[in-house]
């Protein structure tokens, strides 16, 4: 798409605030109004559209991609969207450790028991923790308290924590870095233990590093949408 407007705008109205194009509401990919809760996450977007080039880049404009995503995807079906980020709780990343070598044993305990302890204290519910890769079921109480806190979570709230879960592969670290415990640069610090190990010890292609880049930029994007609601 070719830019073809000359500026930017965001508009209050009763259920949230509307983005504008030389007066005009911006319409989502489903020809849905461009409606956000909040004047921060407007502005975030309105600064998108304002400084796109001639030639306009969807990647360049993520927090209207995650806005629109809100709105088209996850407003349709809010409770089967939230449905399927809790699914990732039962295989929480933070639950499978290494049992060698003792150094990546105690890197993986140093970050995962806290953010473990943290879910156990602010949920009331327990994991169990194991060594290797074969599946352990978690406590049915645990899966179901996970998903009830996923679950009341409003459609932008999902929409930034859909990214978090999936470039992370952690339900536990997307609920940490949503709620302030850890920091976004911490919560990919966490999520990326083992792949950090394996690169210290056996190096990286260049493929793996452009992908690893690619889910880095998309788990901030999520954390920043959330921190503008």
């Amino acid at each position: 798409m070719k830019r073809f407007w000359k500026e930017a705008s965001r508009e209050p109205q009763d259920d949230g605030h509307v983005i504008l194009l030389d007066g005009r509401k911006v319409m989502t990919p489903a020809k849905r109004e461009l409606v956000v809760p909040t004047g921060t996450l407007a502005d975030a977007i309105v600064e998108e559209w304002q400084s796109a080039g001639e030639k306009v880049d969807p990647a360049a404009m993520p927090m209207t991609g995650l806005a629109n995503a809100a709105i088209d995807r996850v407003m349709p079906d809010r409770q089967a969207f939230a449905a399927g980020l809790s699914r990732f709780a039962e295989s929480e990343m933070c639950c499978y450790r290494a049992d060698q070598p003792d150094a990546l044993v105690e890197r993986q305990a140093a970050s995962w028991d806290r953010l473990i302890d943290w879910a156990q204290a602010r949920y009331d519910i327990h994991f169990t923790v194991t060594s290797g890769v074969m599946h352990v079921a978690q406590p049915e109480t645990t899966l179901d308290r996970l998903a009830s806190a996923v679950g009341s979570e409003d459609a932008f709230h999902l929409a930034g924590l859909s990214p978090l879960v999936t470039a992370g592969q952690s339900l536990l670290v997307a609920l940490a870095v949503r709620h302030g415990e850890l920091s976004p640069e911490e919560g990919w610090k966490a999520s990326q233990i083992e792949e950090d190990w394996q690169i210290e010890h056996w190096g990286e292609d260049e493929e793996a590093r452009k992908a690893s880049e690619a889910r880095r930029r998309d788990f901030l994007n999520g954390a920043r949408f959330l921190s503008l609601l």
